[in-house]
């Protein structure tokens, strides 16, 4: 029995709901770092749109989109969670760029409600472009 799209979205979803409602600036970043900061900012300016598409083939790592049973999959798994957003604030806090210069860590921090969490989004460079791998 295949697991349901949404369920293996959820560690990334919790982040695509925390991405929406207000913009991330990436001026205090410089280089690979703003790239990174970059590659959240553009997933809060898709989530913001519901542009579901755009986050799938974008913004997550092909090996998530794989996992979720392709584009369109995806594409369902992202909407179902953007259809229960509201409005939350979100900004990078900082980035770590590996020296390899192939995977990066943010530390995001999100308030919803007055309530403030921080989450560790992890990225990978894929054909010369920053994408989402993780969140925890």
């Amino acid at each position: 029995m295949r697991p349901k799209p949404a369920l293996l979205c959820l560690p990334l979803s919790a982040f695509v709901l925390a991405a929406c409602g207000s913009t991330t600036t990436t001026a205090p970043f410089k280089g690979e770092k703003h790239e990174v900061a970059q590659t959240i900012a553009n997933l809060q300016t898709h989530a913001t749109a519901a542009e579901q598409k755009k986050i799938c083939a974008d913004d997550i790592a092909a090996a998530i989109v794989t996992r979720l049973g392709g584009s369109k999959h995806c594409e369902a798994a992202i909407k179902s969670q953007l259809a229960e957003v509201d409005n939350l604030e979100t900004s990078v806090k900082s980035v770590d760029v590996a020296a390899t210069g192939k995977t990066a860590t943010a530390q995001v921090k999100s308030i919803n409600e007055g309530k403030t969490a921080t989450s560790t989004v992890s990225l990978a460079k894929e054909s010369g472009k920053w994408k989402i791998t993780g969140i925890s």
